[in-house]
């Protein structure tokens, strides 16, 4: 299972579901387009790591951390290491 906050700058993936889904956050996620099927790609990042911004059906999505984390995905793109 790899989460949303894991996936480095320039890798697109699969939302699959939520790791936690008491999570208070999830609703919000999920209204803002975050469902699973959606493809995602990590366009930027904060220098702190914090926070995140998404390309997310043609649209710019910017995540805290905390939120990106309880996103798993599916990588679907082999990023080469920094």
């Amino acid at each position: 299972m790899t989460l949303l906050n894991e996936l480095p700058i320039g890798a697109t993936a699969r939302v699959t579901g939520y790791s936690d889904r008491n999570d208070p956050s999830r609703r919000r996620l999920l209204s803002m387009g975050l469902t699973p099927g959606a493809v995602v790609t990590v366009t930027r990042r904060a220098p702190l790591g914090d926070p995140v911004e998404l390309t997310l059906r043609g649209t710019a999505l910017c995540l805290r951390r905390e939120e990106a984390r309880i996103v798993t995905v599916e990588p679907l793109t082999e990023t080469l290491p920094a």
